[in-house]
């Protein structure tokens, strides 16, 4: 998985980078066919904001939170990233079975 990580009005530092990289291999265990991610991280008076899209097979999933601090940001995100991760790939094998219980 390429991962691509940008900070507005943010410095990304190497902390944060390796906390956001072990937070999305999270979802590489639940499924691999992801191609890349792109990560913004931004600040605003009124808390940090993480963002992500994730590029899979045919498929691109976008997802957004907004916290006080950025490491609460980033677990929310990964947390509603993680079910639609599941989501899609339990749509994606529930249609395969049922395309092979036609036949």
């Amino acid at each position: 998985m390429n991962l691509n990580v940008s900070g507005h009005q943010f410095e990304i530092t190497p902390a944060i980078r390796s906390y956001l990289e072990a937070k999305l291999e999270r979802i590489r265990r639940h499924f691999d066919h992801v191609i890349d991610a792109h990560v913004t991280l931004s600040a605003s008076k009124l808390g940090q904001k993480a963002e992500v899209t994730l590029h899979l097979r045919g498929k691109e999933i976008h997802c957004a939170c907004e916290e006080a601090d950025v490491h609460a940001a980033i677990d929310l995100l990964v947390d509603k990233l993680d079910r639609q991760v599941l989501k899609y790939k339990d749509r994606r094998l529930t249609g395969r079975t049922r395309r092979a219980s036609a036949n």
